[in-house]
């Protein structure tokens, strides 16, 4: 499907402009940006809550300690897309329970951002008349919209939620935001394979490799036109998913050094 595979293509520009963002030089100590105040626990007191950087209050998303109230963020990826299920310096955060997995995963996929989004998507899709069995015109971009906005909303549920809690497996990304940068993203793109159980133990990804399988299922056989209704294009789907889904972790584990410099420069 083309929203699929936009969506792939556009993570991928992403990443390729955090590579070389994330490989530029740190300022030499006692320059003017090693006297940018530090971030609570990196070579300072801890201080107390009122104390807190930004940065820290977005990681858990009511501006207190991670694990203490909540294990979720106000994060954006950019200041825009979603990001609510990433946290940095996680280890010790509490698992999420099932009302939370479904309420987060509901917070993302219906945010404001999505229906410009999607909106996009359907415009691309109708541009290169992908699946003409929708038609044009007015009421063939209303069922591209629909469907894209369905597809992506399906893969939230069946990979955030719906697996997550009947796996009791942790849907959020925990960054790692050490080592090189070959290590770092060597770290997130295997969170497609390996996740956090509940319990706080490693086990295999079935929530995202089946559930990505799952939901591709779902929106082919159910509400896309007959001809798209085949077994390969199911596959394609699943395959462009996954792939979509590890750019875009990758991404999220440079986003905090982008918004970190991005914070800097504006002072």
């Amino acid at each position: 499907m083309t929203s699929s595979f936009v969506r792939f293509l556009l993570a991928f520009a992403i990443l390729c402009s955090l590579i070389s963002v994330a490989q530029e030089p740190q300022p030499a100590a006692g320059s003017s940006a090693s006297q940018q105040p530090q971030p609570a626990g990196q070579g300072s007191a801890t201080p107390g809550p009122a104390a807190q950087s930004k940065d820290d209050q977005n990681k858990t998303g009511q501006g207190q300690p991670a694990g203490t109230t909540s294990g979720t963020s106000n994060d954006r990826l950019f200041y825009a897309l979603p990001n609510f299920l990433t946290l940095e310096n996680g280890a010790h955060v509490s698992p999420l329970t099932t009302k939370e997995k479904y309420k987060v995963v509901a917070r993302s996929s219906f945010d404001y951002v999505q229906v410009p989004w999607y909106g996009f998507l359907a415009g691309v899709s109708q541009a290169e008349n992908s699946e003409p069995g929708y038609g044009q015109g007015a009421e063939g971009y209303g069922k591209r919209f629909g469907a894209a906005f369905a597809d992506g909303t399906i893969e939230n549920f069946m990979t955030g939620a719906v697996l997550p809690s009947m796996l009791h497996q942790d849907p959020r990304f925990f960054q790692s935001g050490e080592g090189s940068f070959a290590h770092r993203t060597g770290y997130a793109v295997s969170r497609i394979f390996v996740t956090r159980t509940d319990s706080g133990h490693q086990q295999f990804n079935y929530s995202e490799i089946f559930g990505s399988a799952l939901s591709a299922a779902i929106s082919t056989y159910s509400y896309h036109p007959r001809a798209d209704k085949t077994l390969a294009n199911t596959a394609s789907v699943w395959g462009t998913q996954v792939g979509y889904d590890t750019i875009t972790i990758a991404v999220k584990e440079f986003w905090p050094d982008i918004r970190r410099k991005l914070s800097k420069n504006k002072k």
